[in-house]
């Protein structure tokens, strides 16, 4: 990095000081500026007021846990597409799946060694697709605040804000439920969405839709999107859970 300004920021949320410390010691060893707090409320002010480029999110927090705290960041605010990794001290499968569906990108058990954390933060931070930006982490409310970004994976490209869809070179019209729905899956590929997950993201104001409708458009999207919707390449069914976009 050329200069302070140009590092990139993450927010470490974790209430156990020797977890802070060995999470700030190889952060900064791979580029980042770290801000930090042990305190879930302190950390929802925090990413309410400024942008990060990386948010560690312990799941058992004073004042706010980490499920909420995740939650809450992908509702609103300047972070709602940061990548977020969370660490958790159980190793169940339904606190990952947790973890998961309230918006993290990954999740990494305690005690954990250093060289997975640095394989992880590079993994998400791959999967994370943003415009480049040379300029310093905006402000909430600023002008120019970061905003939903275009994605390109694999084969497809989607422009949020004109709403456009490009697969393999060619356009394609989706509709508001398709296109959100292909967004919220492409944006973070090779993480599984449950359907109650993508319920919530996609059709939150809805409430007469049920899963069997996240089924439906997955089918008309596929129809739009794959070479063959009978053997998908793009979007993949994770049998019993849900679906995900191929990583």
């Amino acid at each position: 990095m050329s200069s302070a300004t140009s590092r990139r920021r993450a927010l470490v949320v974790e209430d156990e000081r020797p977890i802070r410390e060995l999470l700030r010691l190889h952060l900064g060893l791979v580029g980042f500026e770290i801000d930090e707090t042990g305190d879930g409320r302190d950390a929802l002010d925090r990413t309410r007021a400024s942008a990060f480029d990386l948010l560690i999110l312990d799941v058992m927090l004073p004042g706010l846990d980490g499920i909420s705290l995740c939650r809450a960041v992908r509702a609103d605010g300047p972070n709602k597409e940061t990548p977020i990794l969370m660490l958790t001290a159980r190793d169940g499968e339904s606190d990952k799946v947790l973890g998961l569906e309230s918006g993290a990108d990954d999740y990494l058990t305690k005690p954990f060694g250093v060289r997975e954390l640095v394989a992880r933060i590079g993994a998400i931070m791959r999967r994370s697709v943003r415009a480049v930006d040379p300029s310093p982490p905006l402000q909430a409310g600023e002008p120019g605040a970061r905003g939903p970004r275009r994605v390109a994976s694999r084969h497809v490209t989607l422009d949020p804000e004109r709403r456009e869809a490009t697969v393999r070179g060619q356009s394609v019209e989706l509709t508001k439920q398709e296109f959100d729905l292909l967004y919220r899956l492409a944006a973070r590929p090779g993480i599984v969405f449950s359907r109650a997950a993508l319920l919530q993201n996609v059709w939150s104001d809805d409430t007469y839709v049920t899963e069997r409708t996240v089924d439906t458009v997955i089918s008309r999207l596929r129809r739009k999107v794959e070479r063959d919707p009978q053997d998908p390449e793009l979007i993949l069914t994770a049998w019993g859970v849900g679906y995900k976009f191929a990583d």
